[in-house]
């Protein structure tokens, strides 16, 4: 790998990737060649997880929407139609959900008035 410390801007440049100084106790330094490997190491660990992050995120936000209807479902009570297509929208959001572009552009349905 390439490593380079600019020492007037102490801009940091490995593997053809730039890395900002650092300050540590009052003092600008630049970043070691270790500390861009690590940098650049951890990056990369979540890329390769970022798909699933952004899954993980959706369903939250998918299931607290859901949980604020959930009484609305129990046994003494009959779903609106319009009720009922939107928390099965809301349970099919994530299909079909295999790249990060897909998961960016999801939408979540309106909710219907009660």
């Amino acid at each position: 790998m390439n490593y380079f410390l600019n020492s007037e801007t102490l801009i940091a440049t490995y593997d053809g990737i730039e890395y900002p100084s650092k300050i540590v106790n009052g003092v600008r330094i630049g970043l070691t060649e270790e500390e861009c490997v690590k940098i650049k190491k951890e990056e990369e660990e979540y890329k390769s997880k970022e798909l699933e992050y952004k899954l993980k995120n959706l369903r939250l936000k998918r299931n607290a929407l859901l949980i604020e209807t959930d009484y609305l479902a129990l046994a003494d009570n009959t779903l609106t139609e319009p009720m009922k297509l939107y928390r099965q929208a809301l349970r099919d959001i994530t299909e079909g959900l295999d790249t990060i572009a897909k998961v960016n552009v999801v939408v979540f349905p309106n909710k219907p008035s009660v």
